[in-house]
């Protein structure tokens, strides 16, 4: 059981990290002379980068990916709070629900951010706001780090659900 309980913390700290890193590295839409994430672009020949305003095409929709970003964040930190807590304080069997529904929420918070990105990625960067031309990209290594933070948030989710019916 001891080696379970590692494997999660590990398993949850990991899903954090992936989260941090998703949401503040500038790695969501690049090409060979830019990189775009929520928050700036910038481009990689001069090193200057220029923050997503409201002077942008869909910024709603950016802001919209920001918030539900932080969200997750926050609330994959917190389940993790919530679960070193609940392991010392409850009896067996009535362990890790809490931790369990928050950590599902902060899985359903980085699928719509990661959803909303990939819906309106052609919109976003079609904005006459750019200085360069961003429309020529791919995502980047971020983007595909919030995926994977889904997955991995939704499994922890499910871990914690199974973890408290052993006893």
């Amino acid at each position: 059981m001891l080696i379970l309980l590692a494997f999660i913390i590990v398993f949850h700290i990991t899903s954090a990290a992936l989260l941090f890193i998703s949401t503040i590295d500038n790695a969501w839409w690049v090409g060979d002379n830019f990189s775009a994430d929520v928050w700036r672009v910038c481009t990689t020949n001069t090193s200057t980068c220029m923050a997503i305003t409201d002077e942008f095409n869909e910024y709603q929709s950016i802001q919209a990916v920001q918030a539900a970003m932080i969200l997750s964040t926050i609330f994959c930190c917190v389940a993790f709070l919530v679960f070193i807590l609940q392991l010392f304080r409850l009896k067996q069997g009535e362990r890790f629900v809490l931790t369990s529904i928050i950590q599902l929420l902060s899985c359903l918070c980085v699928m719509i951010a990661a959803s909303i990105y990939t819906d309106r990625h052609e919109e976003l960067h079609q904005s006459h706001g750019y200085v360069m031309e961003v429309s020529k990209g791919q995502y980047g290594y971020s983007f595909v780090l919030a995926w994977i933070a889904f997955a991995f948030t939704l499994i922890s989710g499910v871990m914690y659900l199974v973890l408290r019916k052993r006893k």
